[in-house]
């Protein structure tokens, strides 16, 4: 890959990326891009294009001569042709400028991603989403539309998903069973979390409180083994998943199953650990019942009795971003595509007792956290999906720690999330 986008760049040419979001996540996009050769951002988005200028500027070592503020996209397309840097307000510009080769989101924002994505599809163009919450959310509407443009729509790696689908991908190819796929979870879990009870952590990390809240109290988790669920069918087993404290050491025979004498009921689970030692990293448990595999896999240090554990110990988030949309560009590579239909969801819990007329704020916030559940769960509970949640009014009380239900909620009709969301509920009830 990396001759490649060599060759690309010593060529005269760039992979043109159009991205919204110039937050956390999308500065560190605009950061990673600027070190690989033959690709850049060619147009940033941000509801503050001001803000995507700074980034461009001081991330992307862009000079401020070179950025041109438009919301139009022929005056779009000739300043990205010359070579400029195009800042907009409009998240749909990318998709509507004909030299844009990939489009992206760089958020956590499900309506974001799914406003982005689906005008990208409409108009063409390919979609490697660096925001799994759009894809646990509307990920087989979008990729339907997608399948009928005849375009692709593929989730990148980095963040945990991705990272477990190259996992996924690995032990498959080898022909081994998976048993449990999951992540180490960076921070004991607390659905109680807000973004008082973090924002000392938060602010010494230099991080928005809210974001580490939504870590702390488990949206964030949700949504990641969500996503894998959605595109492996392996499913969470209980509601929430079991989190158990473990390491290297002990995974393998927490993760067995239950008849070899571990807590796994049946193969092909979604779950998390706690405990610093596997903080950050992906790892997929493995079933091999051939005895020479099993002695040579132990000679490696990686396998116990007839069980192994292959655990990649970090994901970098955006920064790996860029190898799937090269991927993508080069060789039409997917990285994560879910399933048609989903087989988990993340339903909206009450954080606390909610009255009537009040609006559900964003992730990590105080009205809500996510749980993750089988998908045939969540739809006898009629459960809210927790990337519907943020800016909902509140229509019936709701008491803490209950399911928000569709009924409990008023929502905007006329966001593309919410009509892809039910058009994709209704497709999948036929």
């Amino acid at each position: 890959m990396y001759e490649k986008l060599q060759a690309y760049k010593e060529a005269g040419k760039a992979i043109r990326v159009g991205a919204a979001g110039a937050g956390w996540m999308g500065s560190g996009f605009i950061a990673a891009v600027k070190h690989v050769p033959g690709m850049e951002v060619s147009i940033l988005a941000d509801e503050d294009p001001g803000l995507a200028r700074k980034v461009l500027i001081e991330e992307g070592g862009i000079s401020p001569e070179d950025i041109v503020e438009t919301d139009t996209p022929g005056k779009a397309a000739d300043a990205v042709l010359k070579g400029k840097r195009v800042i907009t307000g409009d998240i749909t510009l990318a998709s509507k400028t004909g030299p844009i080769d990939i489009v992206t989101d760089v958020t956590p924002s499900p309506a974001s991603g799914a406003e982005t994505a689906f005008a990208a599809i409409r108009n063409g163009k390919p979609v490697v989403l660096i925001n799994i919450e759009a894809d646990v959310t509307v990920g087989p509407a979008l990729k339907k539309h997608a399948a009928k443009a005849g375009v692709m729509y593929t989730v990148s790696s980095g963040d945990e998903p991705g990272c477990l689908m190259e996992l996924w991908d690995f032990v498959r190819c080898l022909g081994y069973e998976p048993i449990v796929i999951g992540k180490g979870k960076n921070n004991p879990m607390n659905p109680d979390a807000t973004p008082d009870t973090v924002r000392e952590s938060a602010e010494k990390a230099d991080k928005d409180p809210f974001q580490v809240a939504s870590y702390v109290d488990g949206t964030k988790t949700m949504f990641e083994m969500s996503c894998v669920a959605n595109a492996t069918g392996c499913r969470p087993m209980q509601p929430g998943m079991t989190g158990p404290e473990a390491d290297t050491n002990t995974i393998t025979e927490i993760f067995a199953l239950k008849e070899d004498g571990g807590m796994t009921p049946f193969p092909g689970v979604v779950d998390f650990v706690q405990g610093s030692a596997m903080s950050g990293g992906v790892f997929i448990t493995v079933r091999i019942p051939d005895q020479r595999i099993q002695a040579d896999l132990r000679y490696l240090k990686v396998g116990k009795r007839n069980y192994s554990t292959f655990f990649r110990p970090y994901h970098l988030w955006f920064l790996e971003a860029p190898i799937s949309i090269a991927r993508a560009f080069f060789y039409e590579e997917e990285t994560l595509v879910p399933l048609d239909k989903p087989v988990a969801d993340p339903a909206a819990v009450a954080k606390a007792d909610l009255s009537p007329g009040t609006r559900l704020d964003a992730f990590g916030g105080y009205t809500f956290f996510g749980r993750m559940d089988t998908k045939e769960n969540c739809v006898t509970a009629n459960a809210l999906p927790v990337g519907l949640a943020p800016g909902a009014k509140i229509v019936k009380h709701v008491t803490k720690r209950e399911i928000i239900t569709w009924d409990d909620v008023e929502l905007d009709e006329s966001s593309t999330i919410v009509k892809l969301r039910r058009e994709q509920d209704t497709s999948q009830q036929l």
